[in-house]
Formats: structure tokens, sequence, C-alpha cells
């Protein structure tokens, strides 16, 4: 278990989504740095099978971004991966970019498939993993959604599939952080609990804290080698804005890059050179 490397790993994409919304002057924070650590701990943390040399083994476990506007947490852990170069992560946005506002498959390596468009990552993951087991291959699927977006009524539908189908090298990742661009999850749209949800549909469910490093790379250990045919939903309880204290629990900053003040302030903190908030 690679806690100590997904940990160094997460601060600095932690910095690296910060300082590439900044250069871009838009984009996404809030939900990009509350993924941060899940996607850490699948990329970091010995979960998945992948090789930057070889993007395209048959062999390899898959990921996907369904909330696709948290693109720039999917960008700082391809880059510090292998897949492109890090410096290449201040074009995010920028006219002629490999780094789109939400990822392109065909534009970048490592980036299984394009998303952005909400509730359709869990149906891609499920066709996916179908196909997958008609090859007979090993690999599992890792989606990460966010809980507004399970608001969207094809996520049910392709959780129904998933079930029915007996999907168990399916896991998805619900990154739960309470909030959406409008406000609230539960005041938005409230459609009960994601963990009663998912169970209903035929689903094993997990809950797990969504920033504790080793209980996220254990569990998805756990998961990705287990045998069992249902597919796996985990609520991961993660904050919005993780890691920079004015950014935290506040909707505001759903979609809108810092400026150069904010930014410095930032990255003073996730270095560690001043006191949170």
């Amino acid at each position: 278990m690679n806690v100590q490397a997904a940990t160094d790993q997460a601060l600095q994409m932690r910095k690296n989504i910060i300082t590439m919304l900044h250069a871009a002057g838009s984009g996404h924070p809030g939900g990009s740095l509350s993924c941060t650590d899940i996607v850490s701990a699948l990329y970091f943390g010995g979960v998945m099978n992948y090789d930057p040399l070889n993007p395209d083994d048959p062999n390899r476990d898959r990921f996907i971004l369904a909330k696709g506007h948290a693109a720039p947490a999917l960008y700082a852990a391809l880059a510090q991966a292998g897949f492109f170069p890090e410096e290449e992560l201040t074009t995010l946005r920028k006219l002629g970019t490999r780094l789109q506002g939400h990822p392109d498959s065909t534009l970048l390596p490592g980036v299984e498939v394009s998303t952005g468009s909400l509730g359709q990552g869990l149906s891609i993951g499920a066709g996916l993993a179908a196909g997958l087991r008609l090859q007979k291959s090993p690999a599992r699927v890792f989606v990460v959604l966010g809980d507004g977006e399970c608001e969207e009524g094809q996520v049910w539908e392709a959780a129904t599939f998933a079930a029915f189908e007996k999907l168990g090298s399916l896991i998805a990742i619900v990154d739960t952080n309470g909030l959406q661009i409008d406000g609230q999850v539960d005041q938005v749209c409230a459609s009960g609990t994601l963990q009663d949800k998912f169970a209903s549909f035929g689903w094993e469910v997990y809950e797990v804290d969504g920033h504790d490093m080793a209980a996220l790379i254990d569990l998805f250990t756990t998961l990705k080698n287990s045998d069992t045919p249902a597919p796996k939903a985990v609520i991961a309880h993660t904050v919005k804005g993780k890691g920079v204290s004015f950014m935290e629990n506040q909707v505001g900053w759903h979609g809108k890059a810092p400026n150069d003040e904010q930014t410095e302030q930032a990255l003073a903190e996730l270095n560690g050179e001043v006191s949170r908030g």
C-alpha cells in the first residue's frame, strides 16, 4: 500500500490544479480538489494497473471521470504519472491545447473516454465492463461520479443494467461533497440516501472518508481483488475545495478560477508556508 506516495502525489496534484486554473482563467476548482485524493489513491496507491508508455495495453484498468468538469484533477494525475509532460498543464483550456475543459480521449493519452455531459460516465463504464467480460479480461473499470451528477436519470438506468448483468468488475466512486453548481445537493433535487439507492438497485455499497488515503487505498484494493458478481459503489465523503481554506465547502468555487492573490494564498497554504484561514 503506497500511502505516502499517494499522499505526496495528491498534494502535488492540488498545487497543479490551482496553477493550471489560474493560468487558464477559468475552470472548476471545487470539484477537482474534492476528488483529488480519490484519483491519487487509484493512480499512485498501487491500485490501478496502467502503463504510461503503453496507454492502450488491453489489460489495463479503465478510469472514467464521469464528472468531466473536474478534468484538472485527472490531467494532474496523468501528467504526474508520466502520460504527458507536466509543463503542458498550464495550457489548460487554451486554443489548440490537448487539455480541453472536459477530457477528450481523441487528444490526450490516458483519457479513456470523452466526458462532460453529466450522467453518461456510468453508462460508458457499464458498457466497458460488459465488453471486457466478453474478452475475458482481468481489467477493472473505475468510474468517479459527483453526488450532484447522481440526480441524472441515466445514472440509474446504468445502475440497473450493471446489477442485472452482474458486472462485478465495475466500481463506481461517488465524490460526495454535498454541493453542486446551484447549491446544496439535497436542496436542489433531494434524491434520498445514495447508499440506499445503490443497494436497492442490487449493488454492493461501501462508505469511506474520501480524504483518508490509507482507507481509500485499502478499500479500492479490496474491491479490485473481489470476485463477487455485483457491481460495487463507494460513497466517498469529501469536502468541496479540499486543501484550500477559502474554497472549502464554498459553492461559489464550483466554477471559477483564482486570481493572482488567491492563487498565491492557495499555493502558500498547500506549501505549508502560511496557516490556513
